[in-house]
């Protein structure tokens, strides 16, 4: 039968495209307004395996329903309504934001090594509905000037979001492989400071990091890692700009058979640096949160490609500074077939 390597490899050029699809949904995110670049649960297995030369290409339906309350929910009254930075604010306000988004992303794998590895370049889409509303109390005093805002607000917005390309590098040694990756963020999107949901970011952001993946084709144990750093720039519509970002994504998975895996999958996430433009009350504003939840694949052919079915769901805990809840992903994603003159010994070197 086919070694776990080769379907593996299949695999992870299902899995490398979807997965640098799905960089900004607003409202599962973290920064300014809550809001991040970077999508926690973006990679996850194999990651840093090398893929099948050729076109692939992913579609991703991301669920996520969030919460937050005290700074996380005013930060987005202070962006729609303006306050001024220097007045003394009194937070009693709740948020709560669902996103349903359709997220597309084709990858072209470069046959031609570079650097001795495996060169890929993404750029990816979204299209979808995001949905947030704001209740509570908002009470600010400058001097002897008290203003109490209280009620609801609630948005809701069906558009497309940025373009996010992507460039990865990868390498394959036996059951070792590394990756390294830069990613960036072309802010083309629907975004308007004044609503309480957006799709695009308002602003442009960088991210580079690595990734390592462990794969045994005996046993079919699996395990992978791969960590970040963003640059956000400013928001030119609000003159706010996040801070530094840190970023870490894992997964873990057993393959049953040829075809099918199961597992688990988490992230972690911490801003490293102040937000600057921010009203003073929120200080530093610095974001953080981890998710941790299954995940099962399904590789299958359709004709001489192959395809990939997976489901993977987290739930998140220890957030600060931004909204936070639970979030699932399916995946389906096709790539072409391995060509036989691209097989190495090392996978064939085992078979289950």
């Amino acid at each position: 039968m086919t070694s776990y390597i080769a379907g593996g490899r299949r695999l992870s050029g299902a899995l490398a495209a979807a997965a640098l699809a799905v960089l900004s949904p607003q409202m599962a995110l973290a920064d300014e307004s809550g809001i991040s670049f970077w999508l926690p649960g973006l990679y996850g297995s194999l990651s840093a395996t090398p893929s099948t030369p050729g076109w692939s290409i992913a579609a991703i339906y991301y669920h996520a329903s969030v919460g937050a309350s005290g700074g996380a929910a005013a930060s987005r009254e202070f962006q729609v309504g303006r306050f001024s930075p220097n007045v003394n604010i009194d937070l009693n306000l709740s948020l709560h934001g669902q996103a349903d988004l359709m997220l597309i992303a084709p990858t072209y794998t470069f046959a031609t090594p570079v650097l001795g590895g495996q060169l890929s370049a993404t750029l990816a889409s979204v299209y979808g509905r995001n949905s947030a509303s704001l209740a509570g109390t908002l009470t600010t005093a400058a001097g002897p000037i008290v203003s109490t805002h209280n009620g609801f607000l609630e948005d809701a917005l069906v558009s497309y979001g940025d373009l996010y390309p992507t460039f990865r590098l990868k390498w394959n040694n036996g059951v070792h492989n590394y990756m390294v990756y830069g990613a960036g963020d072309i802010p083309v999107g629907d975004y308007s400071a004044l609503r309480l949901s957006n799709i695009g970011l308002g602003h442009g952001a960088i991210d580079f990091g690595g990734g390592y993946t462990y794969l045994n084709p005996t046993t079919g144990t699996e395990l992978s890692g791969v960590g970040g750093f963003t640059y956000n720039f400013k928001n030119p519509d609000t003159q706010y700009q996040s801070g530094i970002d840190f970023h870490f994504d894992w997964g873990v998975s057993q393959f049953l058979s040829k075809q099918i895996f199961v597992g688990f999958v988490g992230y972690g996430y911490q801003q490293i640096t102040d937000d600057s433009g921010q009203p003073t009350v929120l200080g530093g504003f610095r974001s953080r949160v981890f998710g941790v939840g299954p995940q099962i694949g399904y590789i299958f052919p359709i004709g001489s490609n192959h395809a990939f079915l997976g489901l993977k769901g987290y739930g998140e805990f220890a957030a600060a500074n931004r909204p936070s809840g639970w979030n699932t992903w399916l995946t389906f994603s096709i790539s072409e077939a391995v060509p036989t003159s691209t097989l190495t010994p090392t996978r064939h070197s085992a078979s289950k």
